[in-house]
């Protein structure tokens, strides 16, 4: 089962998802209170489960309404994924991946691991 694991940051507090195995599969943004970041938790845990992804990356892609999955190719032209809100707000971001199906495995992770993931502090 995953868990969120709560960090603070020189800059702030944080959270990591982590799939069973320990790995990290998704991060948001740094916070500036524990409160918010608990909000942003709760965020995932709702939106993440009933997001449809929009691959960008595709031409004449689809656009989705939010809550979304966007997959899109960072600089070093890895593909990653960021979940937004049904208000338009990123609330979880992916590491890198060289194939676009290891993004697309990181997304049903994040959505199989979100909804029923206990929340830690570290």
């Amino acid at each position: 089962m995953g868990k969120f694991v709560i960090k603070e940051t020189k800059t702030g507090i944080k959270f990591d998802l982590k799939a069973g195995n320990g790995e990290v599969i998704a991060t948001s943004e740094v916070y500036t209170t524990e409160a918010a970041c608990k909000k942003g938790i709760e965020s995932v845990k709702k939106n993440a489960p009933v997001a449809a992804v929009e691959d960008q990356t595709k031409e004449g892609f689809q656009t989705e309404k939010n809550p979304k999955f966007e997959i899109y190719k960072d600089k070093a032209g890895e593909f990653r994924f960021r979940l937004k809100a049904t208000n338009g707000q990123v609330i979880a971001t992916g590491e890198g991946y060289k194939a676009l199906q290891g993004c697309t495995n990181g997304i049903e992770s994040v959505k199989k691991n979100a909804p029923d993931a206990e929340v830690v502090k570290e």
